[in-house]
């Protein structure tokens, strides 16, 4: 039996003001593929993620998520459960204890009342405690976040995202600011997650080498139009060459 299309779309389209970001994208992903979006800076691979997490409406066209148009979900519990984001700043709060930023995965699923409770007393304390032991920081659990070290932090947003569970995990550049030896571990950590799961993950990087590394696709960005989209291995150095090269003046 296939997987079933958890992302679609259709011609979309996104300009601000005059400068087009996505020009009529049109591909599908299906439940626990692993895409890795590459392409030159401003090649449209934020625009293209904040648009399937519903931070940027897109102008034209049509994009579905799990069968349904994108502009059906309401904010919250429903989109909550479809699709997750990790970023490259991270997203937590430093002031507060690393198990109070990973039980906001839960806070779709609280009322306001359990919500705010928890903050004085930790509620489904061993769902928050289960997450961290998967990604190594069971011991960090009380510790204030931003004591942590950067890779740590990035295993806290992890754990946080496992605590929400959503069907598809966003990662937006999920490894910049790390250094090398902190990226490859974060992005094993991710790919085993998420595989063990049967989410899907789209992340867009830099790096070429962990994109055919660690992903099973790789779509390809450049100019807000699609370059190719290939499997991982039939990406070659002549396609990156072509992706990367800088048109000349005049």
């Amino acid at each position: 039996m296939s997987s079933k299309t958890m992302i679609e779309a259709i011609n979309i389209s996104k300009q601000f003001e005059r400068k087009i970001a996505l020009s009529s994208l049109s591909f599908s992903i299906k439940q626990g593929d692993l895409v890795a979006l590459i392409g030159p800076s401003g090649a449209g691979k934020t625009t293209l993620l904040n648009s399937i997490a519903g931070l940027v409406p897109i102008q034209s066209g049509e994009l579905l998520i799990d069968s349904d148009p994108i502009a059906t979900y309401k904010k919250g519990k429903k989109f909550a459960k479809k699709v997750g984001v990790i970023r490259q700043q991270f997203d937590l709060i430093g002031s507060i204890a690393v198990i109070h930023n990973v039980l906001a995965g839960r806070l779709a699923d609280w009322s306001v009342f359990k919500s705010l409770f928890s903050l004085l007393i930790p509620q489904e304390k061993e769902v928050a405690l289960n997450a961290l032991e998967k990604v190594g920081l069971a011991d960090k659990i009380y510790d204030i976040t931003s004591t942590l070290s950067g890779g740590e932090m990035q295993r806290v947003a992890m754990a946080r995202l496992m605590v929400q569970n959503p069907e598809v995990i966003l990662a937006d550049e999920p490894v910049a600011s790390l250094d090398p030896a902190r990226a490859e571990d974060v992005l094993a950590m991710l790919i085993k997650i998420v595989s063990e799961q049967k989410q899907t993950l789209i992340a867009s990087l830099h790096s070429v080498e962990y994109a055919r590394k660690y992903f099973t696709r790789i779509i390809a960005l450049k100019n807000g139009e699609i370059l190719f989209d290939l499997p991982s291995e039939n990406v070659t150095d002549n396609l990156l060459t072509d992706l990367y090269r800088i048109k000349e003046q005049g």
